[in-house]
């Protein structure tokens, strides 16, 4: 991935998204030690349109374009954060979820937790995928086909589809990591240990990482 245009990863905001369960990619992303090509991503917010949403935390976001800019042409990956919106019947939520299956359909990314899970769920997206959510329960509720393919982790990968549960953010930022190939195997092992383990060792381990040769 070196064309600016697929090094961009787009971020959907609406209120009362779920602070916690992006900020290790995000950041990641944009700043994290070790990386294979420093830099080399950017990240980008989607809102349905251009009006700031307010997250649970109480932050304000100014998206920075509207999903209808949005092309997967563009984008090297969406990532579909919580909200109480997927569970509410917001009827703003649901443009987001046929958003991914335009992704998905043009072979790009797409990385969802929490209730965000839910949504695809009733887009039909989960039908055929091996998935994880919050529980197995709480997909069930939605009605949809796929519940052979549950998996209970703390995060799965399913060609071109990961997904995860609300307590999991780092779990879901090692599947987003690894997808996009920000890590060498050994670094990124070493960054899911530190973030989720507090393993010190680690650390050494990440920070003699360096760009490629």
């Amino acid at each position: 991935m070196t064309n600016e245009s697929v090094n961009t990863v787009h971020l959907a905001v609406y209120d009362m998204l779920s602070d916690w369960e992006t900020g290790h990619a995000t950041a990641t992303l944009r700043h994290g030690m070790g990386q294979r090509r420093p830099g080399s991503f950017t990240v980008r917010t989607v809102g349905l349109d251009t009006e700031p949403v307010t997250t649970m935390g109480g932050v304000r976001i100014v998206p920075d374009l509207t999903l209808a800019e949005l092309s997967p042409a563009d984008s090297a990956m969406l990532i579909l954060p919580g909200s109480t919106g997927w569970d509410t019947g917001d009827d703003r939520h649901p443009h987001f979820a046929r958003a991914a299956r335009t992704f998905l359909d043009a072979g790009v990314p797409v990385a969802a937790i929490c209730g965000a899970t839910a949504g695809l769920a009733r887009e039909g997206l989960l039908d055929d995928r091996d998935h994880t959510s919050a529980a197995a329960e709480y997909l069930a509720y939605t009605g949809y086909a796929g519940t052979g393919r549950y998996r209970e982790a703390d995060a799965v990968t399913d060609r071109d589809l990961i997904t995860a549960g609300p307590t999991d953010p780092v779990a879901f930022a090692r599947e987003i990591l690894a997808r996009l190939d920000v890590y060498r195997p050994e670094a990124l092992d070493a960054w899911f240990r530190l973030y989720a383990h507090s393993d010190a060792a680690a650390f050494a381990v990440l920070a003699g990482q360096g760009a490629d040769a």
